[in-house]
């Protein structure tokens, strides 16, 4: 009888086979394991970039995504644009925080603008404590206002990026830091845009302003506050040269009329809070990182580039003429207003007793025709402008600005120093080292220091 056949062998074999199958089969779910919390991950990060992308981050304010729709590109390049936080709260009490005995905590409002910016970097320069709020819109290039933030960057001054109608926002910043003063600086600027925009002035200069004293009558302690306003409230006046003591009631611009507002809104706040209100009539500031909008600016670009400027002339063929007032002298008009302003007198939106209420004129006190500034920049350009000589259009322009000062200068010291020509050369000497341009003056002088090609050295 035949023996069975060894099976042994092959029972071992389906084994061994059987435990290489699990084996691969492990190693084939790991691989899957970690194949799908690779994707899985990759769509999370996919998602959080897309959200950031697409959404601003959230705030104290409901409405936050109305005033500022931000890429995440932008934000980590100009830094924090959330109102929140404490390492945003770090950074507005450091920028806030005064380093000399008695400095002042200086909110300044449009400090990314011209003369904004020249006031914090002045603040900021002698010890007091400045924090800047800024909405950056787009009135005229935004790419100016990112380089005047480059600057108070690097001098530790923070821009927080922020609307004046956002009162969430400005409640904030009074509950991070007890403001000693605030220079509210930031308007709608222009005569002109009015008439293109009339509801941007109504906003902000306006609007605007009342928001801001809402908030600070209702803050422990109040802060004293220094404002703009404009020579422009004089309008039609006649008289000359133009005293705090003139009327104002003939504005001849709605830019006018919004700054007139707001004197008379000032004088309400102070009358029934005890807010400490001081307001500031500029006349025609110019200097480096000035406004393009201004004539001075675009006369000096246009000339540059060749093209054909519009001079004015009155409706009776006189020459139109503004107190051009450079703006180091401004400055030191803002800083002497700052420094004489007094306590507010009110304490949770009651007044405790009068406060005080100023207006003063700040200008160079010497008018200057405009053609006179356009043989200035002649000058300084080695150019010949191509001018063309017309009436001035009925579109809210005055003819002519003379500033009394005298009230300032008795009040705080206010003494303008630069005439125009000085001003203007220091205006064109950023001009061309901002743009990257090398003017014509400046390849002349070239020219005479290493010889003109054909003569001998």
């Amino acid at each position: 009888m035949a023996s069975p056949p060894d099976t042994s062998k092959t029972i071992k074999l389906e084994r061994y086979n059987s435990y290489l199958r699990r084996v691969n089969s492990t190693k084939l779910l790991n691989a899957s394991s970690k194949l799908l919390f690779r994707a899985t991950l990759l769509i999370a990060l996919a998602l959080i970039f897309y959200f950031t992308l697409n959404y601003p981050p959230l705030s104290d304010n409901p409405n936050h995504h109305v005033h500022h729709h931000h890429n995440f590109l932008s934000s980590a390049f100009y830094g924090h644009r959330t109102n929140g936080g404490a390492a945003w709260e770090k950074q507005v009490r450091h920028s806030s925080t005064p380093r000399r005995p008695n400095g002042m905590s200086v909110l300044v409002t449009g400090s990314a603008g011209f003369i904004g910016s020249h006031c914090s970097l002045a603040l900021k320069k002698r010890g007091d404590g400045v924090l800047g709020l800024d909405n950056f819109n787009d009135y005229y290039d935004p790419s100016l206002k990112r380089a005047r933030q480059a600057l108070l960057l690097k001098h530790q001054i923070f821009i927080v990026e922020g609307d004046l109608n956002d009162a969430s926002l400005l409640t904030k910043l009074f509950d991070v830091v007890p403001f000693t003063h605030v220079l509210h600086l930031a308007a709608q600027a222009g005569v002109r845009y009015a008439m293109k925009n009339p509801q941007s002035y109504v906003s902000s200069n306006i609007a605007g302003f009342i928001n801001l004293l809402e908030v600070a009558k209702s803050v422990d302690p109040q802060p004293a506050i220094v404002w703009a306003s404009s020579s422009s409230v004089y309008g039609l006046n006649t008289e000359n040269p133009f005293s705090e003591l003139h009327r104002t009631d003939q504005p001849a611009s709605l830019y006018a009329a919004t700054k007139k507002a707001g004197e008379a809104i000032a004088h309400t706040y102070n009358h029934i809070y005890g807010l400490s209100l001081t307001g500031l009539r500029f006349f025609t500031v110019y200097g480096p990182w000035g406004r393009p909008d201004m004539a001075y600016f675009f006369f000096t670009k246009d000339i540059l580039h060749g093209k054909t400027i519009d001079v004015y002339r009155t409706q009776d063929e006189k020459e139109v003429a503004r107190d051009f007032t450079y703006i180091d002298d401004v400055v030191k008009g803002c800083l002497g207003a700052l420094d004489t302003a007094e306590k507010s007198t009110g304490r949770g939106g009651k007044k405790r007793g009068p406060a005080q209420l100023r207006i003063y004129n700040l200008g160079n006190t010497s008018p200057v025709p405009v053609g006179k500034l356009v043989s200035i920049l002649e000058g300084l350009l080695n150019t010949k402008a191509k001018k063309h000589v017309i009436k001035m259009p009925t579109n809210g322009d005055v003819p002519f600005t003379h500033a009394n000062v005298s009230l300032a200068f008795t009040d705080f010291g206010y003494k303008p120093t630069t005439d125009l020509a000085t001003g203007l050369r220091k205006f064109v000497k950023w001009y061309v080292s901002y743009y990257g341009i090398q003017s014509r003056v400046n390849k002349e002088k070239s020219i005479i220091s290493n010889g003109h090609p054909g003569e001998s050295a």
